[in-house]
């Protein structure tokens, strides 16, 4: 057991920064209005997520570099190297920096249950005090902590949210026969398309292949250590969309309710199994927000450093100013419930156009032997990642679609 954890790492941070509040969200709507229907959208996000972020994590190993450092050395064209960073750095640093709040408002959510609406009166302002206290909690691990003490938190966070959540699905005493049927046989009941792409869409996340490359190398430091990094994926990834499957199977048992968020969840939750769930699910909505708080500014300070050409280091000037930069955002914006309207739509676009572009160029560094060696894709590795690939290009049409109203769908 005590080498188990020794070789656990970066997989849970990778499943707790795809456990986010829009997760839970999506997961809530996806259970309360299609029931467990859609489990088998899960299954399928769960074996893309686990593919692709394989390859970054042997990417990481091998080259002992991240990924933006890669593609900034390995694209040699002028023209599409800048076309390739600008948007990562869009998508990636203003991305996370819009989707902090929501990060941090999630985590309040989740707080809010056991102590009740805390905003104070500040010069005309009305400041959640929780907000700035995930905050400071956030800030702390970040500033203070180094990749060990930061790895041991988050791994805490994602045990218990996925024990919380776990929980809340058990006490609803689902039918096992009907969850492993919607897990396994697809069905596309009527508008539910664009919940299913929702899904896939909160799973299979851009930063994480950046932040997953970055950290590996933080951990294991030789070639044979590939196979550690491989279990340490396989089993976070697993248990993050176990997670996800949880809230769907907590949601599907809501009956007559309008339910949009967790926060509703939780109330609906209450009058059929008592208080216990409710508070379950508070401590799972809570861990998912600030776990997303502390992986948010983090993956954008290892992109926008590995674009930049400056130093990936913890304790560096410049790396702590971008997630420095990035949560101080993330808490005004959520302590005053502002919601930055238009650079979320911008955001969602440019990760829209950023998931398959990522996952050509994945594709194509994987198999360059002049940064893998031997290590490079395989046939049936390249299969796999072009079957995502046709996937990620219908997430970034949805995307899309949902920004400017195409009526693709």
């Amino acid at each position: 057991m005590k080498n188990f954890f020794k070789n656990t790492g970066p997989g849970p941070l990778v499943a707790a920064a795809f456990i986010g509040p829009g997760t839970v969200t999506i997961c809530t709507m996806a259970g309360v209005n299609f029931g467990f229907t859609l489990l088998w959208a899960m299954t399928l996000s769960i074996l893309a997520t686990l593919v692709l972020q394989e390859m970054a994590a042997r990417l990481g190993i091998i080259s002992q570099k991240g990924l933006s450092e890669i593609i900034r050395t390995e694209i040699n064209n002028p023209v599409l190297k800048s076309f390739t960073v600008i948007l990562i750095l869009s998508a990636i640093v203003i991305g996370n920096a819009a989707y902090e709040a929501g990060n941090i408002s999630g985590g309040v959510l989740g707080l809010e249950t056991f102590t009740g609406t805390t905003k104070i009166e500040l010069l005309g302002f009305s400041i959640n005090f929780l907000s700035v206290l995930i905050g400071l909690i956030a800030f702390i691990l970040l500033y203070f902590g180094n990749y060990k003490v930061i790895e041991s938190a988050l791994i805490t966070l994602v045990i218990l949210m996925s024990l919380a959540f776990l929980t809340t699905a058990i006490l609803t005493k689902p039918n096992i026969s009907n969850i492993f049927k919607g897990m396994f046989i697809p069905t596309f009941p009527e508008n539910g398309l664009l919940v299913v792409i929702g899904l896939i869409g909160t799973t299979v996340v851009p930063y994480n292949l950046f932040l997953h490359a970055s950290l590996v190398k933080e951990k294991w430091k030789r070639k044979s250590d590939l196979s550690f990094a491989r279990k340490d994926t396989y089993i976070a990834v697993v248990l993050g969309g176990l997670v996800s499957v949880c809230i769907i199977i907590s949601a599907a048992s809501i009956q007559n309710m309008d339910v949009l968020n967790a926060s509703d969840l939780a109330k609906g939750l209450e009058p059929l199994f008592g208080n216990f769930a409710k508070y379950f699910l508070a401590i799972g909505l809570f861990a998912a927000g600030i776990t997303s708080a502390i992986t948010a500014p983090l993956a954008a300070a290892y992109v926008a450093c590995g674009c930049l050409g400056f130093k990936s280091d913890l304790k560096s000037k410049k790396f702590r100013g971008i997630w420095m930069f990035i949560l101080l955002l993330g808490v005004l914006l959520s302590s005053l419930n502002i919601k930055p309207i238009d650079i979320i739509k911008f955001a969602q676009v440019a990760n829209g156009i950023l998931l398959p572009v990522i996952v050509i160029v994945l594709i194509w560094i994987m198999n360059k032997s002049s940064v893998l060696g031997v290590y490079r894709n395989n046939i049936k590795q390249n299969i796999l990642g072009i079957f995502i690939l046709c996937i990620t290009i219908l997430l970034s049409i949805s995307a899309l679609n949902k920004v400017f109203g195409l009526n693709i769908f």
